[in-house]
């Protein structure tokens, strides 16, 4: 589930008002799913529900810089890239410490609620990816937006069997394995954005 970056398209597709109006709507279901994810982890103890959430939080700041940067130049997609990558690795670093805390507790979180919350937050992502595939190829801002939603479509299912592993078992540990390879999914995308993004700027070095 790696994330590979071997090549920036010479061609990539155009960013016209199509493509802004996908990252409109893209910005508006990650906000809310942000909402409904704070309220589910909370309510069921899931560590991988809130680490969703707080994916679907950067998701909607990173599509908002996306938006930002539309009608400006290579150079300054590429910088905003980079600092989007910079933000996908601390979000992996925080998940990473927040499961480590989680196994000290062992608490067991509800799975009904992880269930519920991961399906709903899949048909979003789902949705998301679906409409940015067109874009998956772009330049390194583009792929950005294109990884994120890919990400967060494969932890939901991700989450949606850790549910199933807890209910199965009565362990935290399903959960908890899961917001592991929620980080290092996370971690992985933002090599790949910052590889990129850097591959981009070295054609405008002083």
């Amino acid at each position: 589930m790696s994330a590979h970056c071997c090549h920036v398209p010479s061609t990539p597709p155009a960013a016209g008002p199509r493509y802004r109006r996908v990252l409109w709507a893209a910005l508006l279901i990650n906000a809310a799913m942000f909402g409904v994810e704070i309220a589910g982890g909370l309510r069921s103890g899931s560590v991988s529900l809130l680490a969703d959430a707080v994916d679907f939080f950067g998701d909607a700041v990173n599509y908002g810089l996306s938006l930002a940067v539309l009608g400006l130049g290579l150079y300054w997609r590429a910088r905003v890239a980079w600092f989007k990558g910079l933000t996908m690795g601390l979000y992996g670093v925080f998940v990473l410490g927040r499961t480590a805390w989680a196994a000290l507790q062992g608490t067991p979180p509800e799975p009904l609620t992880m269930g519920l919350i991961a399906v709903l937050a899949l048909a979003a992502n789902v949705t998301v990816a679906g409409m940015l595939y067109t874009w998956r190829e772009g330049d390194a801002n583009m792929r950005s937006v294109w990884l994120c939603s890919r990400n967060d479509a494969l932890g939901n299912l991700a989450v949606l069997a850790a549910a199933l592993g807890v209910f199965g078992s009565g362990s935290a540990w399903p959960d908890l394995g899961v917001a592991a390879l929620m980080a290092a999914l996370a971690l992985t995308a933002a090599w790949s954005v910052l590889r990129q993004a850097r591959m981009e700027l070295r054609g405008y070095a002083w």
